[in-house]
Order: structure tokens, then sequence, then C-alpha cells
């Protein structure tokens, strides 16, 4: 009988490492005018002004995250600690340029930056999410599970708390709590 190959255990990939030709890292203020690209071409996400993407690549860089392919962004995860709960990380938006989707990149981008911020002393993460995304439901419902953490939901705001009547309810994620690298 011919000898099995062990199988390698898989591991994440470690900061700015390259894996399949996407490299994962914080992104810089250049990368402003892609992330807003990525977010309107979403065609999903609610999209800010093209100034606060350049502001939150510069502000809040150390708890976001980019995926750059060839050297330009095709996902990013934007987030911030909380002021009135600094154990507690909010993710903010979280996409996927066409091109990449099904691969699993905005799990890999939310993995990097839970470990990220788990090494800082963050304890728990916090999103919104509307009830009709069951992507991004079962997204983070797998982060939960492969960090071995408690996933809580909780309406946050109601269709009244959005002007103009057509948006969706935000129902609150909170996952936690975890601690360092899994």
């Amino acid at each position: 009988m011919a000898a099995q190959p062990l199988e390698t255990p898989t591991r994440r990939p470690e900061p700015d490492e390259t894996t399949e030709d996407v490299q994962l890292q914080e992104p810089s203020l250049t990368d402003g005018p892609e992330l807003w690209r990525i977010a309107r071409d979403s065609k999903v996400l609610d999209v800010n002004s093209p100034y606060s993407y350049a502001l939150w690549c510069r502000d809040f860089a150390d708890t976001s995250v980019v995926a750059r392919d060839a050297g330009r962004a095709c996902g990013f995860v934007t987030g911030y600690v909380r002021p009135s709960r600094p154990d507690t990380f909010f993710v903010w938006q979280v996409a996927v340029d066409d091109a990449h989707r099904g691969r699993g990149l905005a799990r890999r981008m939310l993995d990097r930056l839970g470990d990220r911020l788990a090494a800082r002393g963050h304890r728990y993460l916090e999103a919104t999410v509307t009830p009709d995304n069951t992507a991004s439901a079962a997204m983070f419902a797998s982060f939960a599970r492969a960090r071995g953490c408690e996933l809580v939901r909780e309406p946050l705001f109601g269709a009244e708390h959005f002007p103009g009547g057509e948006h969706e309810p935000e129902v609150l994620f909170r996952i936690g709590p975890f601690g360092g690298e899994i």
C-alpha cells in the first residue's frame, strides 16, 4: 500500500502575505476612491460620499482591511472601536467586487480584522445586518462558530429611524467574547 500524503493544515496568511494573488492589508489614504467604487458597484450597500471613504482610510485604517489583487483594491471591511465600549469593534461595511465574489474573500478579511483586533484586547465584534441579507448573516454566524463565540441578534434600528421610508430595519449582531488568534 502506498503512503498517503499528510494533509497540510490550513492556516491564515500573515499580514500583507499574498494568497491566491490577493493581499490583505490596512487601507491607505489612496484606497479611498477604490473603496467608494466597490461600495457603489455592489448595488446593495448604502454608499457614503467619496470623502467619507478617504477619511475612513486615514482615520480608521487600523480597524479596517483592504484586499488587493495585482495592486488594485477588490474588497474591504471597514470598522471602528466603539467609543463607549472600547472592548467592542463595530464592522461598518463589508464589500467584495463582482470578480472576486464566491471565493471566501469577505470572510478572510473579517478573520484578519478579528485576529488583529483580538490581539489588541478587543473582545466583541458588532455589525448590523438587514433581515434579507442572508449572505452577511451566514458570514457572521460562521465567524462566531469558528471562534467558539456566542452570537446574539437583536433589533437595533427600525425602518422609522431612516428618512425616506425605503431602508430596511437593521438587526444588531454581537459576537463574543473572543480572545487572540485562532
